[in-house]
């Protein structure tokens, strides 16, 4: 008898379960085994005719293997216990390849270690699909964390969306599933099919590492390519730590890629006509750095990025992994720094999302009193587990890393720091001491900036936190250790200052002055952002009160007082030429304002404050020490003035900053100043170069030795109407 009819067939409860796409354990049955003193391989191809075993080496004949009970089942005997191939005939043609289940584990025990102790900082490399050579062949490795799921495989071009054909090897107790598909190159897309603990198909589910994913609305991720970008910032990020630390001067704009500007003309990525259109434009404005609502890959374009499912790839509307590579190449190259924001504090409810990612409540909570947003029904990680943490940190440490980027804003952190975020009082669980306090999210934060120091020293973490938290900014381990915050509490109470009539100005005075008893309690980030210009709140300007005039005349008025203010700067694109129309994330920017004087007068205005602000000392150094303001008036409600010191260290010279915030010129208002001699005007935003009425000080202005408010030398200021001056002693 010969041995090919000596191996008994596999049962038909296994072929059955193949066939079915149910059986858990396909390295059992599948592959090549050693039974009854013979080498037995068995492959299941459904749709194939027929397969047939070839040597590797050669590619001579060493098994035909005949049907077994259930379509797409070939089995029989291999004459030779080396490597093989398959040669498969499909009704199309005829295919040689590799077997995948021919191969051993493609992890290593290390990566599932540090995986399950959320400190695999480098999981791009390891989970999702790399392009890998595993034993000599090239090929793609797929892995998946889905711990409780009965049986996963990955469906996709390569196979059909058949999710008979490629399950996964569990890697137990890690709950990794993963599987090497070989001769697979980059562009493949790919889904993870996934049978939960209760038997049933959950929705076809997209790569939660996937490094790159299909353009919207399609929503199946795609194996990137593994070439390395020629990065050419070195100089760049060289400097960058001195660049961004506290003393430095940082300036931002903020900018919704999307709708900055509409390219109409070119096939290129929208990342390649940045290039080439907003780089420039924010280097000529002055701006030390762009901040990018999020790009991370999201589902609903109407949210912005605010809601993103693919924390590890660019999203696909804008261009490739590499076109976003160039873009922050080019940033670092012009001297203008990259910060993206980032959300980890909740995830949208999308089927082929993250929610019930394996049949359970694996990356959120399970009570909807600790896991649901009520207000942007999202879903809230779980902080308190070990891979969740990994994943997050994992994230953010991959656009630092891979992608150069320079910084990340975190959004949404009060909801993170709160159990009681925005919640009635019965739909919410207190910590394990009875408080409101989320200590998981606390540690998360406490961990991720540790690491994010440790690995990428000089990058910038700032958060968006809207409450008195104390220590945001604080260092490790009581603070919660963020390079900057963005200061709300400024931007609420000036705004709120701003939009009243001059004539009541007056009764709300403190509006202006209460953010100074605070200022540097943290390192903060004075913020009007994207949130301030939409959803029926209007432009910036308009909300300024009166005529058209006084409009743009308090709108740059205000502006002065922004930059002049102890702080970093952060301004949304648009607001920076008078925006009259609030934000309108499907259109552009209405770039036909800057032919009109008064608009173009507010962006020269803007590019001017951003040269004052980065070339003279005491506009930036001491952003964030109290010794770097000085109060001269801040009682004067009858007028609406205010008048400040900023102050840098050494010689450098202070500036005198007079806001007038009412339409009235003041003529001979005394200020006193530090020193004696010629101070000149720096900045007048009344200034006719800007649109305003052209009243001032002239080219300068002489000190005398009448002392005031506390200084031994004052000045006789004309202070124009609904204006903000700034004022340097001649060098």
């Amino acid at each position: 008898m010969s041995a090919a009819s000596t191996f008994a067939a596999l049962g038909r409860g296994d072929a059955e379960a193949l066939a079915a796409g149910r059986h858990c354990d396909p390295f059992q049955v599948l592959g090549a085994h050693d039974e009854g003193g013979v080498r037995v391989l068995r492959v299941f191809v459904p749709g194939a005719r027929s397969v047939e075993a070839l040597a590797r080496a050669g590619h001579r004949p060493i098994g035909h293997l005949r049907r077994g009970c259930v379509d797409g089942l070939f089995e029989g005997v291999l004459t030779d216990r080396g490597s093989y191939l398959l040669r498969i005939e499909w009704p199309g043609g005829v295919q040689e390849t590799e077997d995948p289940y021919a191969f051993g584990p493609a992890l290593g025990e290390l990566d599932l270690h540090l995986f399950n102790e959320g400190r695999h900082f480098e999981l791009a490399s390891a989970l999702g699909a790399n392009v890998v050579v595993l034993d000599g062949v090239p090929g793609v490795r797929f892995a998946v964390w889905a711990p409780n799921a009965e049986r996963v495989a990955v469906i996709g071009d390569f196979n059909g969306w058949d999710r008979r054909r490629h399950p996964l090897r569990l890697r137990y107790p890690s709950g990794i599933w993963e599987l090497f598909v070989p001769r697979l190159e980059a562009g493949v897309r790919y889904k993870f099919d996934i049978m939960g603990p209760d038997g049933r198909h959950v929705p076809d589910k997209a790569d939660p590492v996937a490094k790159q994913a299909e353009a919207a609305p399609s929503t199946a991720s795609i194996v990137a390519s593994p070439e390395a970008f020629p990065w050419q910032d070195h100089a760049w990020m060289k400097a960058r730590a001195t660049r961004q630390d506290e003393h430095a001067p940082i300036s931002i704009y903020e900018v919704h890629a999307g709708s900055w500007m509409h390219d109409t003309v070119s096939e290129r990525s929208l990342w390649d006509f940045l290039v080439d259109k907003l780089l420039p434009y924010v280097s000529d404005m002055g701006f030390t750095h762009v901040e990018l609502l999020p790009v991370t890959e999201h589902p609903f374009g109407g949210s912005w990025g605010y809601q993103p499912l693919g924390l590890f790839a660019p999203t696909a509307r804008y261009g490739s992994p590499e076109s976003f590579a160039r873009f922050v190449d080019a940033a670092h190259r012009m001297g203008i720094g990259v910060i993206l924001d980032w959300v980890p504090a909740h995830f949208p409810t999308d089927s082929h999302g993250l929610a019930r990612f394996d049949g359970t409540a694996l990356y959120e909570h399970l009570d909807p009193r600790e896991g649901f947003h009520q207000d942007w029904n999202t879903y809230i990680y779980n902080f308190g587990r070990r891979e969740v943490q990994g994943f997050l940190i994992a994230s953010a440490l991959h656009w630092l890393e891979h992608f150069h980027v320079d910084g990340l804003r975190v959004d949404a952190v009060a909801s993170m720091l709160y159990r009681d975020y925005s919640r009635p009082h019965d739909a919410w669980i207190p910590n394990a001491q009875g408080g409101r306090e989320n200590f998981e999210a606390i540690g998360f934060l406490r961990h991720l900036n540790a690491v994010v120091a440790e690995r990428r020293p000089g990058t910038l973490m700032i958060a968006e936190e809207s409450t008195a938290w104390p220590g945001v900014t604080g260092a490790l381990p009581d603070g919660l250790g963020f390079s900057f915050k963005w200061n709300m509490g400024w931007m609420h109470d000036t705004l709120r200052y701003i939009e009243h009539e001059p004539v009541h100005r007056a009764y709300h005075h403190d509006d202006i002055t209460f953010g100074l008893l605070y200022a540097f309690s943290e390192k903060f980030v004075l913020p009007i952002s994207h949130d301030e210009v939409v959803h029926g709140k209007g432009s910036l300007l308009g909300k300024m009160p009166g005529d058209d005039w006084q409009r743009l005349a308090n709108l740059r008025a205000y502006l002065g007082f922004m930059w002049a203010h102890p702080g970093k700067k952060l301004l949304f694109m648009g607001c920076e030429i008078g925006q009259r129309q609030e934000w309108n994330h499907d259109a552009e920017i209405p770039w036909g304002l800057v032919d009109d004087p008064a608009h173009a007068g507010v962006q020269r205005l803007v590019r001017d404050l951003n040269r004052l602000y980065v070339d003279c000392p005491a506009m930036h150094r001491r952003d964030a020490e109290a010794s770097g303001f000085a109060w001269l008036i801040g009682d004067d409600r009858a007028n609406s003035v205010f008048a400040f010191l900023r102050l840098a260290d050494g010689k450098a010279s202070p500036v005198l900053v007079v806001c007038n915030m009412t339409p009235v010129p003041r003529h001979g208002y005394r200020i006193g100043v530090p020193c004696a001699g010629k101070w000149q005007e720096a900045i007048n935003t009344d200034s006719q170069f800007y649109g305003g009425s052209n009243q001032g000080n002239g080219s300068a202005v002489h000190a005398t030795g009448h002392a005031a408010h506390g200084q031994p030398y004052s000045l006789e200021l004309t202070l124009p109407p609904l204006s903000t001056v700034m004022l340097r002693p001649e060098a």
